[in-house]
This record gives structure tokens, sequence and C-alpha cells, in this order.
């Protein structure tokens, strides 16, 4: 991965309104961007997710894709007004078409994503914002960050996959509790919870989030690309499944390695001895 200085993004294409990204040294920072409206997510937003996602995962500067929020917010969820209210009357298929990016980018496209993805939750992170976090492969969050399942005080339930990421990441009890009391709670608690990897202070938040990053960035990306679908894909089979599709998932990996990792690893362990599993990867070539 080549070192490059930071430049917004994109250079020569359409501009974004409500999404910002910039490419740094082979991290993408993406950070929804209605700051004055807790960057709340509405259809226009949408639609540019799903085409910065489209754009940056054939973009060769970029390894790692990290999802924000400007300003102090992660994101409010959706826009109650725009996503709701003012879409309620419309036709039906008209409809459809609004709410489709929603769908099309908060899970579809980041739970297949082919490289890896880091939320980095600055602040608030309500309802429809557990989506897109919970379908990010890493999450780091600020210590006092507030999250939030506030659907029940506005006499509704979690919509979408929202329940379906709370319980990905967070036991039945604890579920149950935020989602029928909407009491919030902080950065650390979703770390307790296992809501996020890790909560650190507000101060230290981009740099782990990129020291995070960074490591993402030396492992070989084919052999990342497959480990990521691998823990998506296992968690829903029994061991002897579990076990035909690992077999055969590996010998993918290294069909598709034009790095030849393997054959690598084994190489400067076996034969060099410079290499000790544990301790840090295989030195990649190039």
């Amino acid at each position: 991965m080549s070192t490059q200085s930071t430049r917004e993004y994109p250079q020569s294409e359409r501009d974004w309104k409500y999404v910002k990204v910039e490419i740094e040294n082979g991290i993408a920072w993406v950070s929804l961007n209605r700051p004055e409206k807790r960057n709340a997510m509405n259809p226009p937003l949408n639609d540019e997710m799903v085409e910065i996602l489209d754009a940056l995962e054939v973009d060769e500067s970029v390894g790692v894709v990290v999802l924000t929020g400007s300003g102090d917010s992660f994101s409010g969820g959706m826009d109650l007004k725009e996503y709701f209210r003012d879409l309620d009357d419309l036709p039906y298929a008209q409809q459809i078409r609004k709410r489709r990016s929603a769908w099309q980018w908060q899970w579809r496209m980041l739970l297949r994503y082919s490289k890896p993805t880091i939320a980095m939750v600055n602040g608030w992170c309500f309802g429809a914002a557990f989506t897109p976090l919970v379908a990010c492969d890493l999450a780091i969050a600020a210590e006092d960050a507030t999250f939030g399942l506030s659907e029940i005080n506005w006499a509704m339930l979690p919509g979408g996959n929202v329940l379906q990421a709370v319980i990905a990441t967070m036991n039945l009890r604890d579920a149950m509790y935020y989602v029928t009391t909407g009491d919030p709670f902080t950065g650390r608690k979703a770390m307790e919870m296992g809501l996020v990897n890790e909560a650190v202070p507000l101060a230290d938040l981009k740099d782990r989030t990129t020291a995070l990053a960074q490591q993402l960035l030396s492992k070989n990306p084919t052999v990342l690309r497959g480990a990521k679908a691998a823990v998506r894909q296992v968690k829903r089979l029994d061991w002897e499944a579990s076990d035909e599709y690992l077999t055969a998932k590996n010998a993918q990996v290294r069909l598709l390695d034009p790095e030849g990792g393997r054959a690598a690893g084994l190489t400067q362990f076996l034969d060099e001895k410079s290499f000790r599993p544990g301790l840090g990867g295989y030195q990649r070539n190039g």
C-alpha cells in the first residue's frame, strides 16, 4: 500500500453533499456529514453512501474504510421527517425506491464488503445507526459516546435490521433491557456488552482507530477478505459444515492470492527462520 498525503474524495467526480470522504495513507475516512441534524440519515445521504462504497471498493489506493460522523455525533439514526413522514403518503413503489438505498449500504453492502471496515463512534449513536455500526467489521467508540435504542419512546419498534444488529452483538438480557426501556448508555457500556470492540477517551479515538486500520493494512488483503467472510459465515454453520466450508475457503484464498502468502509464510518460518507466528505477520512482498 503506497503512502500518500491526505486528499478529499472524489477529485474529478461529482461532489457529495451529505457525506465527506478523505483518503490518507490507504485509509478512507467516510464521515456522515449532516452535523446540524446529528448526522441523521435521509434518502439523499443514503444514495450518496451507496455510490461512495461502490467507488471506494474498486479504488486501489484504499485498503481500509472507516465510517464515522461529522461534528459530535456518529449518527442519530434515520431522519424522522425525511425518511418517515415525508415518504408515508407516497405510493408504495416510490417509498421503496426512496428507502432501498438505506437497506443497500447499511447492511447488504457493509456485511459483504471486500475491504475491512471500522466504525469509529465519536458521539451520539441512536436507532438505525446500530445497523451500519454492527455491519462494519470492527468498532471503536469514545468512552463518553451516547448510544440509545429510543424507538420505544416514539411508540415505534426498532425497524429495519436494528434488532438483528443488536442481537448479533449483545446478549438477550441487555438487548431486551435497552429496547424496552429506551435508556441511553455510554461507549464504555457498549464495550462491556460487546457492541463495540474498544472504548477509548475521545481525544485518543482517531489515533487508536488509525493504529487499528494500519494493522489491518499490513495483512495480506486476499487472506483478510477470506477471513472476514469466514467469520460471518461460520457463525451460522454446524461443526461439520464449518469444517467443509473452511477447507474450501482456504483453497479458494490460496488460488486467488497473488502474493502467495501461505507459501511465503512457510518459507520464512521453516527455511529462513525469519518469521515467528504470533509475534507479527510474515514479510509481504510489495
